[in-house]
């Protein structure tokens, strides 16, 4: 608090440039136009949108924000280049004529602040870089609302010549730069230098508007930009995820949360905002159709797991104990799972999650987890499994035994190079009935399996419907434990997603299954997923 009045940190997100220099990501101009939206609507301040000229894509976007700008206002698109060239004219030179076609009203261009760098990757002189970057910042000034100088390899330049790094921000303030952005580019500094160096720029460039960009390779990218702040710059530039070259730039999903509920300043996002946050990590990953970080602070799927028995037991007598921010703040949830690690805590917080409160199942809590270790220790996992948790506790708590069961199967694929693809045939005896029920399909082993599965189970309960797998995943279980072989032939896992219709409703089950090979697993995952259905329609919620 300053005078009484919170401290503006401006936020500047720069994923669809810096994050695209990410191995394996690649930004199409839907892509971009999708996330620019997203950043918009949770309230960023700055979006980079790409560097036009450089590729048709982010040509294209700019034009394409040109024709919707009144749908972003409040968020500043900007465009990224560089300094001219020493040997090209102002009105020559192809990378500022690209920011001005763009018609962006907001350029940041790059520009080099280490004088190894001046004399090594441009050959020119000091002074002549010098005249570079006044000269650029000046004429873009001049067809600009704002212009920001990203000073490249500043803390680096700083370190090795101090005042040749301050005069290349002056000679970015006295073209009329808007804000000098202090780089880490290549990712080496450590807190307390970054805390120094930029210490030493507020004392000497008191008037001037500072901002920082941080990259990861010290894995000090986040505390590097607290860091930062807390020395005096009140912009910074970093990534949704953490996106970047190389180990990454500055994650905004940690900084965000961090500026406002751990420093109380004013990132022109409203506490009952930072909700979204998850949301805008999630739907980054779907553009990019990855695999979400479930281990990444605040925004992660783990962030609020709690697996081990003593601090479950804590937690669910106050939260505080292994929590330094309610989850809900920032969207997450807290989880509580069933493990080779829980203890008696985790396994009535998982009962009373499914709604087993009655003392008849806490009651055997500790039995539970008892038998669930010795699962574990066979290759099963129940975290993401709540359906085949849900069984296990009905059978130890003689509530429930299953009622379908398979006693003996046979499947098995052929090729014949008429057919053009295998053909795989399943024959399925259900309950020692001395029935056996066959299916065939093109479409694999499984396939041919969960249709023999499901007409045995309908031929004698005849009320259920068929289940429909609405996900599917196999995991290779090899190592040292209980009976665990390596290669093709370790044990293998199967978690089903289900989506079972129960009295003209919906809803999901989740199952696992553990067996030598991948039929067998599948097999006593897709039962857990019929006896599951049976429970639920002789129990409906």
């Amino acid at each position: 608090m300053t005078g009484g009045k919170t401290r503006r940190i401006y936020i500047y997100d720069t994923t669809l440039r810096d994050g695209a220099q990410t191995s394996g990501v690649s930004f199409s101009l839907a892509d971009k136009m999708d996330f620019l939206r997203a950043l918009h609507n949770f309230g960023v301040d700055y979006a980079e949108a790409g560097w036009p000229g450089a590729n048709e894509i982010d040509t294209s976007v700019f034009a394409r924000c040109f024709d919707l700008r009144q749908n972003f206002a409040g968020t500043k698109i900007t465009a990224f280049g560089m300094t001219k060239k020493h040997d090209t004219s102002i009105h020559n030179d192809p990378v500022l004529a690209g920011l001005i076609n763009s018609r962006a009203d907001f350029f940041c261009i790059v520009g080099k602040s280490w004088d190894f760098h001046v004399v090594n990757a441009l050959g020119i002189s000091l002074l002549d870089n010098l005249i570079v970057i006044e000269e650029s910042v000046k004429y873009l000034k001049t067809k600009a609302k704002e212009v920001l100088f990203d000073a490249e390899h500043f803390f680096d330049g700083y370190k090795a010549n101090p005042k040749y790094a301050l005069d290349c921000l002056k000679a970015a303030l006295k073209g009329g730069a808007d804000w000098l952005v202090l780089c880490d580019t290549n990712g080496g500094m450590l807190p307390d230098e970054v805390f120094n160096i930029v210490s030493d720029v507020v004392s000497a460039l008191p008037d001037a508007r500072l901002g920082i960009h941080t990259h990861n390779d010290t894995e000090c990218a986040v505390a590097n930009s607290i860091a930062a702040v807390q020395a005096g710059v009140n912009l910074v530039q970093g990534t949704i995820n953490g996106l970047g070259e190389r180990c990454g730039n500055a994650n905004l999903c940690s900084i965000i949360p961090n500026l406002v509920l751990k420093m109380g300043l004013d990132c022109g996002v409203a506490i009952e905002d930072l909700k979204n946050l998850p949301s805008l990590s999630q739907r980054l990953d779907d553009i990019l159709n990855k695999e979400p970080q479930i281990n990444l602070p605040y925004v992660g799927a783990s962030a609020f797991v709690h697996k081990g028995g003593l601090h479950a037991s804590a937690v669910l007598k106050n939260p505080a104990t292994y929590e330094h921010v309610d989850p809900s703040v920032v969207g997450n949830v807290r989880k509580i799972p069933t493990s080779n690690q829980a203890g008696k805590a985790n396994i009535v917080a998982m009962l009373h999650k499914i709604g087993l409160k009655d003392e008849k199942y806490t009651s055997k809590a500790a039995d539970i987890a008892s038998f669930i270790k010795l699962q574990e220790a066979w290759g099963y996992s129940y975290e993401n499994a709540d359906a085949s948790f849900e069984l296990l506790v009905a059978s130890i708590c003689n509530q429930m035994t299953k009622e379908l069961s398979i006693t003996s199967y046979n499947i098995s694929t052929s090729f014949h190079y008429l057919n053009k693809e295998p053909l795989a045939n399943a024959i399925i005896e259900l309950n020692n009935s001395g029935q056996f029920f066959a299916s065939q399909s093109y479409q694999g082993p499984v396939d041919a399996a969960m249709q023999a599965v499901t007409k045995a189970v309908l031929s004698v309960k005849t009320k259920l419907q068929a289940l429909v797998i609405a996900d599917y995943k196999v995991k290779i279980i090899s190592g040292d434990g209980v009976g665990a072989k390596r290669g093709s032939a370790s044990k293998v896992k199967v978690d089903i997603k289900f989506a079972i219709s129960i009295n003209e409703t919906t809803c999901y089950a989740h199952t696992t299954g553990v067996a030598s090979d991948v039929i067998g697993a599948s097999l006593t995952a897709i039962m857990d997923g019929y006896n599951y259905a049976l429970l639920k329609a002789a129990n409906p919620a």
